[in-house]
């Protein structure tokens, strides 16, 4: 890891990881619809808590999860459910466990309608990247009237845990926001 490049987060001794997904992930458009999937349910574990614990928690998520395939999450029983509760490598919080098999029957709602996952949630940025030139991390919203519509919408599909700012945080992990800021090498390079 490169710690002469300007990041928006993830420098210093024991960030390796977070500046590995800085670098690689945070804001490049997702088509993808597992990445797009797994995105949307990692976001929702993290509210309330910090990103970091997420991704520490990544593959625990994969492996708890069925490598996030929506089919096999929302087929899952209540026992297995149950059982994921047990498990240290995710966020045993009942609420969220249970989100994610519910989230993963609206998902394949959503993928029949649209005919992906993708196709529906580019629609709400007309299917184009929004770039935005923030000078520091303290000038980004925590909401936009583009996660507010994409929010309310998965609500009324029956989604939990996917309030504005999750979904804002969601937008900007799979890139349908550019949020680096004006200062980091990642918006630089582009």
């Amino acid at each position: 890891m490169d710690n002469t490049k300007i990041r928006c987060f993830g420098n210093g001794i024991g960030k390796e990881f977070y500046a590995e997904y800085h670098d690689n992930e945070w804001g490049e458009p997702v088509h993808d619809d597992k990445l797009l999937f797994e995105m949307l349910i990692l976001e929702g574990a993290q509210a309330g808590l910090s990103w970091e614990t997420i991704l520490k928690r990544r593959d625990g998520y994969r492996m708890v999860f069925h490598q996030f395939d929506a089919v096999k999450i929302a087929a899952m029983k209540d026992s297995e459910l149950e059982q994921a509760l047990t498990n240290p490598a995710i966020i045993r919080n009942r609420l969220k466990v249970y989100a994610t098999r519910k989230n993963a029957q609206v998902f394949l709602e959503i993928q029949k309608e649209y005919g992906s996952f993708d196709a529906y949630i580019w629609h709400f940025v007309e299917h184009k990247q929004i770039v935005n030139n923030w000078k520091s991390l303290k000038d980004i919203p925590p909401k936009t009237a583009q996660s507010n519509a994409l929010s309310k919408d998965l609500k009324k599909r029956g989604m939990t845990f996917v309030g504005t700012t999750i979904i804002y945080a969601f937008m900007q992990a799979v890139g349908l926001v550019n949020d680096h800021i004006t200062s980091c090498w990642k918006r630089k390079n582009k």
